[in-house]
Formats: C-alpha cells, sequence, structure tokens
C-alpha cells in the first residue's frame, strides 16, 4: 500500500484528489440549491420543513453529508499543500494554468478558496451547529433561516461568500476535468462553456433566495 500512499501525497494525487472532491462539491451545490429554493414558497415555511424533514431521515442523505464534511477538509488540504508546494517551487499560487495570461480567478484560487472555507464554517456554525446541539431542529430551522437572512451584516458577508464562490466555482469546474485527464481541443471548450453556465446559474440561485427571504419573508411568529 505504500504505492498508494506515495500517489496520493505527490502533486499528481493531490491534484487528482482536489478534482474528484471538486466536483462531488460541485454536485453538492446543485443539490442543496435545489432544497433551498424551498424558502421560496409563500407558505409560512411548510415546504422548507417538510425538505428539511426528508434530510433528516433519508440514509442517503446522511452518508452523502458525512462525504461532504470530509470532501471539504480533503479538498481545502489538498488545495493549501498544492499552494504551499507551488509557492516554493514558483513563486505562484495555485492554479492549472500558471502563465501570466491567467485570469483572476485562476491566479487566486487558494484565496478564494479559504475565503470560501472561511464562509463555509461561519455558514455551518449557524445552521448546522445549531440542529446538532439542538438550538434549532427540523420544526424551527426556518425561522432561523429567515431571522438569520434578516440581519444585514449577515447577508452582506453571506453575498460576498457566494461572489467568490462563482469565481471558484467557474474555474475550477473546467480544472478538475483537466486534472483528470479530459483534455481535449473538441471538448474543453464545451466543458468550459457548461461550466460558466453552470456557475452564472448556481451563484445567482444562492445570490436571490437570502435576498428574497431579506425583502419579503417575515420573520415567523
Amino acid at each position: 500500500m505504500k504505492w498508494l500512499t506515495d500517489f496520493l501525497i505527490s502533486s499528481i494525487g493531490r491534484k487528482l484528489i482536489m478534482g474528484l472532491t471538486g466536483l462531488f462539491l460541485v454536485f453538492f451545490l446543485a443539490v442543496h440549491l435545489f432544497g433551498n429554493t424551498n424558502l421560496l414558497y409563500n407558505d409560512g415555511g411548510e415546504a422548507f420543513t417538510k425538505y428539511v424533514q426528508f434530510m433528516k431521515v433519508n440514509p442517503i442523505i446522511k452518508i452523502s453529508a458525512y462525504m461532504l464534511y470530509i470532501f471539504i477538509v480533503l479538498h481545502a488540504i489538498q488545495g493549501t499543500l498544492l499552494w504551499i508546494n507551488n509557492r516554493k517551487s514558483k513563486g505562484k499560487t495555485y492554479a492549472v494554468s500558471t502563465n501570466a495570461n491567467a485570469g483572476f480567478a485562476a491566479k487566486n484560487m487558494f484565496y478564494l478558496g479559504l475565503l470560501i472555507f472561511v464562509f463555509l464554517v461561519f455558514h455551518m456554525g449557524d445552521f448546522w451547529l445549531k440542529m446538532k446541539t439542538g438550538s434549532l431542529d427540523e420544526y424551527t430551522l426556518y425561522s432561523g433561516v429567515v431571522a438569520t437572512f434578516k440581519i444585514p451584516a449577515y447577508l452582506v458577508i453571506y453575498e460576498l461568500g457566494i461572489i467568490a464562490l462563482f469565481f471558484h466555482l467557474n474555474h475550477g469546474f473546467h480544472s478538475a476535468f483537466q486534472t483528470l485527464g479530459l483534455n481535449h481541443s473538441k471538448y474543453t471548450p464545451i466543458i468550459k462553456g457548461f461550466g460558466w453556465i453552470y456557475s452564472i446559474i448556481i451563484s445567482l440561485g444562492y445570490f436571490i433566495i437570502p435576498l428574497y427571504v431579506y425583502f419579503t419573508v417575515p420573520i415567523p411568529a
């Protein structure tokens, strides 16, 4: 098994882990956004509460949740290690393309990722941790979400996190395929185009929902 360990800690192995965990997180973002759209129903939180109840009892969702926690940490660790190695060897931040013509996201993937990670810790502390400690449950989570999105400072921080997510996701989407060796002159432009559209839709969805809650949804009594 030493060969496997050596491979996973090598530069190629780390990039492979980054690519695979990144694609899992891309998939999770779509699923999570779909669930969050239940906040848009004008039903006093009924649809959202049913969604949370389903998430709480579904065994597949529970397994996926633990995979999510592990993959977030792995993605963050591997990204940091790659950034450190590249700083030592080239003096540049991690990106698939390190040339001078690289875009904003490519040049700042580590910093964007760091900002998103801090945002996730902040965000999960408000909801996931409160669910685990019993401060919120499937019946009170809706009111907790609405009340939190009504806080201007939180809303601003959340939206800044989503903006960082857009840039990180847009570049990371096609970079993951390139890292996995799925790079072809014919298909790469299609992957990049799909990644651009996907990033816009996902980020815009996450961006709009809290604004909708802030301006239109009353805090439940």
